[in-house]
């Protein structure tokens, strides 16, 4: 076991999940932030147990082949690009090999056909949505940015090279309201404080930009005075408040108040149009969803005839996008207001093979067969949470016996372990599709397809 401020030498070989560099001494494993596989360095141990320990660098020794200095000024305290200190194409051979990994050691599949991962050509400014935490600096004026790593702790910036260009004025707009409208922002030791987050989204296709702030009250005094200033911004097309009066990490409330303009954007992913409100579920990088959703297009491998379950369809995003090519799409999702939106953005687009039902798949499913045995599943697409499926949806999914199934996952160690349990009797894997849907950050998308043993 190592002591606190020791001084150690190591080599780096892996990364985590949440961005700190694996390495190895005497057999303990250290995580070290702002490290990178091929690093030798010199660390200070921060915090000490018996089998692991977490260290800060204090010297770089020999620097990996891929390492490459952040464009970003705040990247070295900031929680979210974990991968900015490496090369576009080293990030993207790391995320390859993440994939392969998990479906090799996790999956037990020694022979998948592991595509190469699809990046972007343009890996920054692509985020449509941004969630910036307010509150106070040390000299008592009001500051927006992002939370440091592992922390609460408030990193000051008015721009993110991840999101559209152009935002930063959208924040300089609420931090001089701030200065000038007596609104305090919102305190997380004492739970004082009306403004807790501001969330700003664009729709990449339209232009079209909402403001939301978070509060923590029911009402914003000289809301007004900040709709006049927001107005003067190109793109902006209304200004929501979201209720959130608990003591939480968790941002959003589930109180939505409009105060000005729209409460919703449009956006397309290809010819599809989705109006999207603050608190809605929509993937934040549209190129690469197109992408994402092209591919799980193409291994459907629909023919204009097919019964398709998009089992969690959110707004109905994938849903839609299948519509086109299927002959009846369902689909099924816990939360009834995304239901709402998914039946409006079917409404939206004219698409009538599209059904929405709310509630659990598991749940959804066997009733409706029993109500109407002719429904049946010749594709079912799924889109779960990092989480991965429940047991009980997947044991449903089995039951409905479709011909394929695609597995869009943002997790490949849970994909690993559902693909395990989906392959083991009556599927094969067929193919595995790695998508960089986050550049800078570790998260990689994945889209797969299953097809019955028999065929």
């Amino acid at each position: 076991m190592f002591e606190k401020n020791q001084i150690l030498e190591v080599l780096i070989e892996d990364i985590t999940d949440t961005g700190e560099g694996i390495g190895h001494v005497n057999g303990i494993t250290l995580f070290v932030k702002n490290a990178i596989p091929g690093d030798r360095c010199r660390v200070r141990v921060l915090k000490a147990k018996k089998t692991y320990a977490f260290a800060k660098v204090e010297e770089m020794l020999t620097l990996a082949p891929g390492r490459v200095t952040p464009a970003c000024e705040v990247a070295s305290m900031c929680g979210g690009c974990q991968l900015s200190y490496m090369s576009y194409e080293e990030q993207l051979r790391l995320k390859e090999k993440k994939v392969r990994d998990c479906i090799t050691r996790i999956g037990g599949f020694t022979d998948a056909e592991i595509l190469p991962i699809i990046g972007m050509d343009e890996p920054t400014a692509y985020r449509n949505k941004g969630q910036f935490p307010v509150g106070e600096g040390r000299d008592g004026r009001p500051v927006l940015g992002f939370y440091a790593g592992r922390s609460h702790r408030i990193i000051p910036t008015e721009g993110c090279g991840m999101l559209w260009k152009g935002h930063e004025e959208i924040l300089s707009v609420v931090r001089r309201f701030l200065e000038t409208s007596g609104v305090k922002p919102y305190c997380e030791e004492t739970g004082k404080g009306l403004l807790r987050h501001v969330l700003i989204r664009k729709g990449f296709a339209t232009g079209e930009i909402i403001v939301c702030l978070i509060i923590n009250g029911d009402k914003l005094p000289n809301a007004g005075m900040l709709w006049e200033a927001l107005c003067r911004v190109p793109g902006v097309v209304g200004l929501c408040l979201n209720v959130n009066k608990e003591q939480t990490n968790v941002i959003l409330g589930d109180r939505l108040i409009p105060l000005y303009g729209k409460a919703y954007i449009k956006d397309y992913i290809g010819d599809i149009c989705f109006e999207i409100s603050p608190m809605s579920f929509y993937q934040v990088n549209p190129v690469q969803t197109k992408v994402l959703y092209d591919t799980a297009l193409s291994f459907a491998g629909l023919t204009g005839t097919e019964t398709v379950w998009d089992l969690y369809c959110g707004i109905g995003t994938i849903s839609l996008f299948l519509a086109k090519a299927a002959g009846k799409v369902y689909g099924v999702e816990i939360v009834p207001e995304a239901i709402a939106d998914a039946k409006k953005n079917a409404s939206l687009n004219g698409i009538t093979n599209a059904e929405f039902f709310v509630g659990a798949a598991e749940e959804v499913f066997p009733r409706l067969v029993k109500e109407r045995p002719d429904i049946g599943a010749d594709v079912i697409v799924v889109d779960p949470p990092r989480k991965g499926c429940d047991s009980v949806l997947l044991e449903t999914m089995l039951r409905m016996n479709p011909r394929r199934i695609v597995y869009v996952s943002c997790d490949p160690a849970t994909l690993a372990r559902d693909l395990r349990l989906l392959c083991e009797k009556d599927y094969r894997l067929e193919k595995v599709q790695p998508v960089d849907q986050f550049p800078g950050s570790v998260h990689v998308e994945t889209v797969v397809l299953m097809s019955r043993d028999k065929e």
